[in-house]
């Protein structure tokens, strides 16, 4: 036997050792890998913050994904309800996004259960509009779809307004570089928007004073610090609202009814 005929033996022993070494750790190798490859991590539940905010081994994770009602606002105790009924005590796998800390620390992530993602759960049930203020991720189109689920079944969040005006006014144009949005009158009568609130996707709000909006006519909300009119009310305080990333326009009637939605 010459020494070409050992090394092929050897090469062949060689991979049969190292095909029973991966069949008897097949489980482990695998574990490590997914540990390698996916950006996710195992805990319980603890403690349920708010709707959208939960402790997990100790620490705080805001759920990517969603924004719930906040404390004081419509729908609060409800959501946070639904995360506790969801969540509270439940081994959870979180599967993170671009970032993995906010600016408070807290961890963000997608929090799955059992193969379920219990954030697009939240929307879909009408207790959270989705939200991605970082831009548009892998997980949106589930996002998209779970809010359209929820406008089809009219609950929560997604309660069409009965205001009289609902099919009156109109959004007319939403324009992220003047950041502004314009509101048309279609109707015959004029509308009464007292109260009624524009909400991005986030936590951001603008609520018309007692200002009537006349039929056929239109009115600009703008991003900016001056004196209102009858055409341009202005949304004080803030720099800008509507990102470039992209955003959803939500109007709401006084009793929070939805009157309309518009994303980009």
């Amino acid at each position: 036997m010459n020494i070409k005929d050992n090394k092929k033996k050897l090469g062949f022993l060689l991979i049969f050792l190292i095909l029973v070494v991966l069949g008897v750790n097949y489980n482990y190798l695998n574990k490590g890998l997914e540990r390698v490859f996916v950006n996710y991590e195992k805990g319980i539940v603890e403690r349920v913050i708010d709707g959208d905010t939960v402790k997990i081994n100790n620490e705080s994770v805001r759920l990517l994904g969603i924004n719930c009602p906040e404390k004081g606002e419509k729908y609060y105790s409800e959501a946070k309800n639904f995360t506790t009924n969801e969540l509270l005590g439940k081994e959870v796998k979180i599967y993170f996004g671009k970032d993995k800390y906010d600016l408070y620390e807290r961890k963000l992530g997608y929090i799955f259960v059992g193969g379920e993602n219990v954030n697009a759960k939240i929307v879909e049930n009408g207790f959270a509009n989705y939200y991605f203020p970082s831009g548009k991720d892998q997980y949106y189109a589930s996002f998209y779809s779970a809010w359209e689920n929820c406008l089809n079944n009219k609950i929560n969040l997604c309660k069409m307004s009965e205001n009289s005006c609902a099919k009156c006014v109109k959004l007319k144009d939403l324009s992220v570089e003047n950041q502004e949005a314009i509101f048309e009158n279609i109707c015959g009568s004029d509308c009464n928007l007292k109260n009624w609130d524009i909400k991005d996707e986030g936590r951001k709000h603008f609520t018309f004073s007692d200002f009537n909006l006349r039929a056929g006519k239109s009115v600009i909300v703008k991003v900016g610090n001056s004196t209102n009119s009858n055409e341009i009310l202005y949304w004080t305080g803030e720099t800008y609202v509507w990102t470039k990333s992209g955003d959803t326009l939500f109007l709401r009637d006084l009793e929070g009814g939805l009157v309309l939605w518009e994303g980009y």
